[in-house]
């Protein structure tokens, strides 16, 4: 029978202490362990006992994983925690290996897990990972560029094909425009409509008369109802999810969008993704204030290759990312060009999914009319908004849309 699952080095401590840090470690990875589901697992290992291992992490696994994503990263971060002696290579701090990567190898890291699905899987692709004939107009426009041209832009792509809002030369900011954005952010997160819950809540004045709570401070009067106690419908802030395209032909708007992104990952607690062939969530690394945000920005938006499955994505972040957090009310921000290698009728598809799930879709796109991209015009009547973003004044000007 096996062992109970504990650090040899923080073997001294008490279980509710181990489990807390493990918690943290889990935190750290990007699982969502909060206050109820550390209690979840300490009851659940109060239940097995100290020699019944596999049920007890089969438990935990089922409490903490939210997400396929999560479900995949457990076995490394519970190898990593209690059995830090089968890592090879691994040094042991009170019981852990804490991944200490740079930027550099989180940017790497990033790439690898977008471009880790084999190319059989994909749709649209040939063996040996080489695109078939249908491309993005983008792409084709990328394709044709003269290499020798040294002034021409490195990204042309869809999003060049109209004319856009405003030239985007340097992608430096100063810290006044940062800030400019944050407040923006924080403008349009206040608009966002709270839906009503199920639930209730205790208040000064209500709808409905809480019973309960009116009993209970009639005790401090003799049994006099002189204190009653009202409550109200709860109301929850939506959900917001920002999808951020930084294929080859969105490379010169990139990095606004992720400024966008962050400052919506900030004031709303956004969850927020980039995709190209692939998706992958990038909300940690927003959630990171440090004073080399411009450089992290800047290498998340570079080294990313040609090529746009918009559909795919989507697919992706319905089924998979966000399938047990899309619900009515919930907000899907597309920040891309529309250009879109998958078949034209797969956005469609793809933008139903998430629709039918109860989230109201918003479009932004780098340039002053809506993309034509043949995908995103048989996919228009899914989309509540198209919304131009190319500098903070047209974030400024779409708030008074943006609800």
């Amino acid at each position: 029978m096996n062992a109970a699952p504990a650090p040899r080095s923080a073997s001294a401590a008490p279980p509710s202490e181990r489990v807390a840090s493990f918690a943290a470690l889990l935190r750290d990875h990007g699982l969502t362990v909060g206050v109820a589901e550390q209690q979840a697992m300490l009851q659940a290992s109060l239940l097995f006992g100290p020699l019944q291992e596999k049920p007890l992490q089969a438990a935990w696994r089922a409490i903490a994983c939210h997400s396929h994503r999560e479900w995949k990263l457990w076995p490394d971060v519970y190898e990593r925690f209690w059995h830090p002696e089968k890592l090879r290579g691994g040094v042991k701090v009170s019981g852990q290996t804490r991944p200490g990567r740079n930027l550099r190898q989180s940017v790497q890291a990033l790439h690898e897990q977008m471009d880790a699905a084999p190319s059989a899987s994909r749709p649209g692709t040939q063996q040996g990972n080489q695109p078939t004939a249908l491309h993005t107009a983008g792409d084709q426009a990328l394709a044709q560029q003269d290499p020798n041209d040294a002034g021409s832009p490195r990204a042309q792509g869809g999003a060049s094909r109209t004319e856009a809002l405003h030239p985007r030369d340097g992608q430096m900011w100063m810290p006044q425009e940062l800030g400019e954005l944050q407040k923006l952010a924080r403008q349009i997160t206040a608009k966002l409509q709270a839906r009503n819950t199920r639930r209730w809540r205790v208040a000064a004045r209500g709808e409905r008369l809480d019973l309960r709570q009116t009993l209970r401070r009639s005790v401090g009067w003799g049994g006099e109802l002189l204190q009653p106690a009202w409550k109200i419908k709860r109301q929850e802030p939506p959900r917001l999810f920002i999808l951020a395209d930084v294929s080859r032909s969105m490379e010169s708007h990139a990095a606004l969008f992720l400024r966008v992104a962050r400052a919506f990952a900030l004031e709303a607690d956004a969850r927020v993704f980039v995709f190209h062939t692939r998706l992958a969530e990038v909300t940690p690394l927003m959630h990171r204030d440090t004073p080399v945000i411009q450089e992290k920005v800047n290498a998340v938006t570079a080294g990313f290759g040609g090529g746009t499955r918009i559909a795919a994505s989507l697919q992706d972040f319905a089924r998979h990312h966000a399938r047990a957090q899309l619900n009515r009310g919930a907000r899907v921000w597309v920040f891309s060009d529309g250009f879109d290698t998958d078949a034209p009728e797969l956005l469609a598809a793809a933008l139903q999914e998430v629709r039918a799930r109860g989230a109201r879709i918003s479009w932004f796109h780098p340039t002053r009319q809506v993309p034509a991209a043949g995908a995103l015009q048989k996919a228009r009547g899914l989309i509540e908004r198209f919304v131009p973003l190319a500098s903070l004044a047209d974030l400024a000007a779409a708030r008074a849309v943006l609800n």
